[in-house]
């Protein structure tokens, strides 16, 4: 999506990218590309599966692709090795051209160990910092429980969620690093709280539709329903 002041690309692994990877296809990842229209510089969201095809997307748009924003470790969003299969990442990326990789300053050795990336490589924020490409504005929200430094990244109106917040879902606290009660904080003390006309990008394609905005989650997605911890334990089957 091009507007005036603002170049926004959703790409769907199996699909716009890595398109005869049937692993990608069954991850269903959401990778993003952000830029300025008028530098002709973009930020790519977590790069994976398919990092050629990711910048040539970016070629084809007249895109240079100058820097990435890295929602959290896993590697299906940022390249290592996963249930026995290798994914594509940020290596590779870096073996195209060396760009600055934002990570939350909490998933940083985390990104380290999965990645191989060195901390040369890695600009670390916390929530509330901001990057530009160009004239546009990125603002880092620390957005912990699906790993300890999961972080969302908001554009305006615009809120790129990672595995934090899905369209009708959340992402899963029961893997290595995910904490409950830490993402029923976020999602209920933070994301809910953001303007109801924020749209919502998220990191996989999980629901009935690709985008959704938080006035919509806020009537249908249970998880930001939850009324109390107490309710939330319950639902997680925490004791």
């Amino acid at each position: 999506m091009a507007e005036q002041n603002l170049y926004f690309r959703q790409l769907l692994a199996g699909q716009e990218v890595a398109k005869t990877n049937p692993v990608a296809g069954q991850m269903r990842n959401f990778m993003y590309l952000i830029g300025d229209p008028e530098k002709r510089e973009a930020l790519v969201v977590d790069p994976a599966w398919d990092v050629d095809s990711i910048l040539k997307v970016a070629e084809e748009d007249d895109y240079k692709v100058v820097g990435a924003l890295v929602t959290h470790y896993h590697p299906d969003h940022c390249g290592g090795t996963m249930f026995g299969y290798t994914v594509e990442g940020l290596a590779r990326l870096l073996e195209k051209g060396g760009v600055p990789i934002f990570v939350n300053k909490h998933e940083a050795e985390g990104l380290k160990k999965i990645t191989g990336v060195s901390d040369s490589d890695l600009r670390k924020v916390d929530d509330g910092d901001t990057t530009r490409v160009g004239s546009v504005e990125v603002k880092f929200l620390h957005t912990p429980g699906h790993t300890p430094g999961s972080q969302c990244f908001l554009l305006g109106n615009r809120l790129v969620a990672g595995d934090t917040l899905f369209v009708q879902g959340c992402g899963r606290v029961d893997l290595p690093g995910g904490d409950p009660e830490t993402m029923y904080h976020t999602l209920t003390g933070k994301l809910a709280k953001l303007p109801a006309d924020t749209i919502l990008y998220p990191g996989h394609h999980y629901g009935p539709t690709p985008t959704s905005t938080i006035g919509d989650e806020l009537a249908q997605n249970h998880y930001l329903r939850i009324r109390s911890l107490e309710d939330w334990r319950r639902l997680m089957g925490i004791g």
